[in-house]
């Protein structure tokens, strides 16, 4: 029998009982919601696709990073990616054959990082350790002793990180579209390029935004983004009026480069939700390495649900968000004791409960001296967890994530842990939830974290207005402009050249 019907005739047999009894007597009638899910792994066949590690944020030498380019995909490769984005900051990435850089980002990154030589691959030659590759332009092949091809790595074209001299760490992470190349500027400026990204049909990400917005400077998770503070609160509306206006941008960045300077943006993408599904759009949470040397690059990924490892299908999985978020790095204090005190309460995953509890007792000590320093690093030799399949009924109101090598799926709404469990019911916590909810995963070898399954129902939150209105923008105009004023000066009397020549010489 149809659990709704049971519920029904539960429902009017209660009534039946309590109509008996005198008029004082009273009863309880659980919520039944007629709940629309939608589900961004709608199209994606369990059986037959494959999920493909990716790293959509690194650097090399061209700009900013310790390893060359070559290098840089070697060492992704050996961490068995399938896909990498180059982004650098400032200059697109045209081919891992190009050695193009932004010569006066190149510049002032070398005052701070010293004289770093640019490698790029071949068509064939290589690796470090003398293994065979070859390159075609859109896959990196190694091959072993034998000549044997082994797993091919696919690169994401026209990566950028966007907002290259930005002082307050403005950045987008864009790709597929050859914009902001050799450009300069970005300070408090994320409309600029997302807009742009947006209207040649590309595709974009708000990267770390703890940086921008101080958060990862903040003492506490219950400081954090919490718009009783103007300026938490006009990050907040700043960013759900971009991602209302531009359908290019994907979301946000939830956790990368070990996770401490992110480790409040799940409260921000919570935040973010809440304003902005009503308005009839979803926003993804993606994972990167943000890798700037070998030690931090298999820290956080992507995994791209897909047929096949082809760049269309890679832009269609990260448009419909037919991805999961995952990391080796966790550095909340308050998902850390949440996960230990749900671990413990399961009895599962007991040593890993421990080993939460312990992390969250040193942040506590921490902090009491005056800043956290520790983050909670998972076994990276563990197995990670994996999703197996997520699968959604409508008639009976839930949503099933089947895992492999997982000791718990959590969920949560409107930014709070309502359910533990690999199904959840949405009509036993129709008090709870509201416009969304989302899926985390824990297992000895990371966390992994679903796109938001968004809902319609009668009763669902309503779309506010968003009145935001940017007054970064005359910080923004007064940086850029000096910025751009010495890199002229500096590039018409030829000190960038004259400076490069010594650099590369």
């Amino acid at each position: 029998m149809n659990r709704k019907l049971t519920k029904a005739i539960s429902i009017f047999m209660s009534a039946a009982i309590a109509t008996s009894c005198t008029a004082l007597c009273s009863f309880a009638i659980d919520k039944d919601v007629d709940y629309k899910i939608n589900s961004t792994y709608a199209n994606v066949d369990w059986s037959t696709y494959k999920q493909y590690k990716t790293d959509l944020h690194s650097h090399t030498t061209g700009t900013d990073g310790a390893l060359t380019k070559k290098e840089t995909v070697e060492k992704h490769y050996d961490h068995n990616f399938d896909i990498l984005a180059v982004t650098d900051h400032g200059t697109t990435d045209y081919g891992w054959d190009d050695p193009s850089t932004n010569k006066a980002v190149k510049i002032a990154m070398s005052v701070r990082k010293g004289k770093l030589p640019i490698e790029v691959l071949s068509s064939k030659g290589e690796t470090s350790d003398g293994r065979e590759y070859t390159y075609d332009g859109n896959y990196y092949t190694e091959y072993d002793d034998n000549g044997n091809a082994e797993n091919s790595m696919l690169r994401v074209p026209f990566g950028n990180e966007q907002n290259p001299t930005s002082f307050n760490n403005a950045h987008v992470c864009s790709w597929f579209v050859n914009y902001g190349n050799d450009t300069i500027g970005g300070t408090s400026d994320y409309e600029t390029p997302i807009k742009n990204v947006d209207k040649l049909g590309g595709l974009c990400v708000i990267n770390h935004p703890g940086e921008y917005s101080g958060a990862r400077n903040v003492a506490n998770y219950d400081e954090a983004y919490n718009t009783d503070n103007v300026k938490f609160k006009y990050v907040v509306d700043k960013f759900a009026n971009i991602l209302e206006k531009y359908p290019a941008c994907l979301g946000i960045d939830v956790n990368s480069k070990g996770d401490y300077r992110t480790r409040y943006d799940r409260k921000l993408w919570d935040l973010l939700l809440q304003k902005v599904v009503p308005t009839g759009r979803n926003v993804f949470g993606l994972a990167t390495s943000d890798s700037h040397n070998e030690g931090i690059i298999n820290s956080g990924y992507t995994l791209m649900c897909m047929p096949e490892k082809t760049i269309p299908e890679l832009k269609t999985a990260m448009k419909d968000g037919a991805f999961f978020a995952a990391s080796y790095y966790m550095g909340s204090k308050a998902e850390i004791r949440s996960w230990a005190e749900e671990l413990k309460a399961a009895g599962v995953g007991l040593e890993l409960a421990d080993s939460f509890a312990e992390t969250y007792s040193k942040i506590v000590e921490e902090e009491n001296a005056g800043k956290q320093r520790t983050i909670f690093a998972f076994d990276q030799e563990a197995v990670t967890p994996k999703v197996k399949a997520v699968s959604v009924d409508d008639v009976e109101d839930t949503i099933t994530i089947s895992t492999q090598d997982a000791y718990m799926v959590h969920w949560i709404a409107d930014g709070k842990v309502i359910a533990t469990g690999n199904t959840i019911d949405l009509d036993d916590y129709s008090d709870d939830i509201g416009s969304y909810v989302r899926a985390e995963i824990v297992g000895e070898g990371g966390v992994i974290y679903t796109q938001p399954f968004t809902l319609e129902y009668d009763g669902a939150p309503e779309a506010e207005t968003n009145h935001f209105v940017d007054l970064g923008g005359a910080t923004t105009l007064l940086a850029d402009t000096i910025v751009k004023f010495l890199v002229k000066v500096l590039k018409d009397f030829r000190v960038i050249d004259i400076v490069w020549y010594f650099l590369t010489k």
